[in-house]
């Protein structure tokens, strides 16, 4: 069972690795970084309302005093590592925002041993050192010519970085309680309510009778986002944390690929040696748990 949740994982890893497909076509079309995100999660939140409310309402029912999970979940990770990410990718460089993105793991990892009492084990430790390095070599930070960073870029980009580690946390804390399906529609539901309004979404030229924006929009929230969330957060229910943020960061060896074969970008032999660490560390981390621990968060829900 706990292999079939690590597939789940890396499945939904690979289709967050196919955001960039979608991401360009909308910027084509005049969208902005943000703009983008709403549209992505408020087609995400429609999918999977609707999915529910046919399939099964029962599953949209939360108590209010759980908002505070899905606040986190969608505010404080969704809405904010994109924030961060974006401003990350202005301040600095798509590579070096990238990098600090992918700290992630590194966040998950330490708030996870004092949240959920997970074992920082030495095959953690190295596979979260593999990972950092094969992100840096993937996304050709390394060799790097350019020193001076702005200070206020590296600041976001960690934020991003933590942001990105914050859906993992709080979801695990609202899977004590709820169904994946729960968690990720509420996920949704609520960055869609904090973005939405703020978007300026409907300042976008005839955005309301341009079909191509509809169609990139909908497969935007669909692939990359309902499935790919639905998959993770299904796969979190039997998986440490710790181990499977680290397991998703084979999202940036997807990503290199599809630009590989579908962009023809060049794949340089350091890249090929980061594919290979983030390969390695995917692998590493699999390690059989010596303790029973799945259902550890559930003495933090309350």
């Amino acid at each position: 069972m706990e292999k079939i949740a690590y597939l789940f994982i890396i499945i939904g890893a690979a289709l967050w690795g196919t955001i960039g497909i979608f991401v360009q076509k909308l910027y084509e079309y005049g969208l902005t970084p943000i703009q983008v995100v709403t549209v992505r999660v408020t087609f995400a939140a429609i999918i999977l309302l609707l999915a529910l409310l046919i399939k099964n309402p029962s599953l949209l029912k939360i108590e209010k005093r759980d908002f505070k999970y899905f606040i986190g979940t969608g505010i404080f990770s969704i809405v904010f590592f994109n924030w961060c990410f974006f401003t990350a990718i202005q301040e600095v460089s798509l590579s070096v925002a990238a990098v600090l993105l992918y700290t992630g793991p590194a966040f998950v990892t330490i708030l996870s041993r004092f949240l959920f009492k997970e074992w920082l084990t030495n095959r953690k430790l190295l596979a979260l050192l593999l990972t950092l390095f094969g992100c840096v070599l993937v996304i050709g930070l390394f060799p790097l010519e350019q020193t001076q960073l702005s200070l206020f870029g590296i600041l976001v980009g960690l934020g991003s970085g933590l942001g990105y580690a914050l859906y993992s946390i709080f979801g695990k804390y609202a899977l004590a309680k709820y169904d994946s399906q729960t968690v990720t529609t509420y996920t949704f539901i609520f960055a869609t309510i904090a973005l939405l309004p703020t978007s300026g979404l409907w300042k976008v030229e005839n955005i309301a009778s341009t079909m191509p924006i509809w169609g990139y929009g909908f497969s935007l929230g669909l692939f990359p986002t309902v499935l790919a969330y639905l998959l993770y957060t299904k796969g979190l229910e039997k998986v440490e944390t710790s181990r499977a943020s680290i397991t998703a960061t084979i999202e940036p060896v997807v990503a290199a690929c599809i630009g590989i074969f579908m962009f023809g970008d060049f794949l340089t032999s350091w890249q090929f040696i980061g594919i290979l660490c983030i390969l390695a560390a995917v692998f590493f981390v699999q390690e059989k748990q010596k303790l029973p621990i799945s259902i550890e968060a559930k003495r933090y829900h309350a």
